[in-house]
């Protein structure tokens, strides 16, 4: 039969566009507790979806290598933990932080409190959320006369920041497009490129 739908103009959805720069970054980052610096590390690093990075665990650690399993696709990756020359790259470093951390062991999950409980999604939420008003206000209690404007402005980017923004942060920030696109696990590059990729390109 005809499909009622031909000649129906589809509704664009525009992409979000919001690029975390180092100045927001460090300031949220500075302003939060130990397990979300883990949180934003872990998500910088692996490009993945929140709870894929929720679920990380120590089990996944295996042959030198993180392994994820996609909630979203399922599609598997390795995200290897050391360079060619031996040496850690910036993820092991972040995964023998935690490691080396005391804490007690109630769960085998990368992220968790001191106390060994693992954070959820309702957590993790509550942290960076107090992490990034604490960080807005100390921008603005430190400002003066002169940088008033400036840091109204610094203090406005800064609570747009949204954890989710951290993966096309991770995309934007690798040069080559198909290594973007592998670490996210796309098959398409040019999703990565409409949707993830959130700088400008340099010319």
């Amino acid at each position: 039969k005809e499909n009622p739908c031909r000649g129906v103009r589809e509704n664009k959805e525009k992409p979000r566009d919001y690029y975390v720069s180092e100045e927001t970054w460090k300031a949220v980052y500075n302003a939060g507790t130990a397990e979300l610096q883990d949180a934003m590390d872990l998500a910088y690093l692996t490009g993945q979806r929140p709870a894929d990075v929720l679920k990380m665990a120590l089990t996944d650690v295996k042959d030198g290598a993180l392994e994820v399993r996609q909630n979203k696709t399922s599609k598997f990756l390795r995200i290897l933990l050391k360079n060619e020359d031996g040496s850690n790259t910036e993820l092991g470093n972040v995964i023998d932080r935690i490691k080396a951390r005391p804490r007690k062991v109630k769960s085998l999950r990368l992220i968790a409190t001191a106390a060994g409980t693992p954070l959820n999604k309702p957590t993790l939420r509550i942290r960076f959320d107090k992490a990034r008003e604490q960080a807005a206000k100390r921008i603005l209690d430190e400002a003066t006369d002169d940088t008033r404007a400036e840091a109204e402005a610094l203090a406005a980017r800064i609570r747009q920041f949204q954890f989710r923004d951290i993966r096309p942060k991770a995309a934007s920030d690798i040069a080559d497009l198909a290594s973007a696109a592998a670490l996210l696990g796309h098959t398409e590059q040019e999703l990565t490129r409409k949707v993830y990729v959130r700088k400008g390109a340099t010319v």
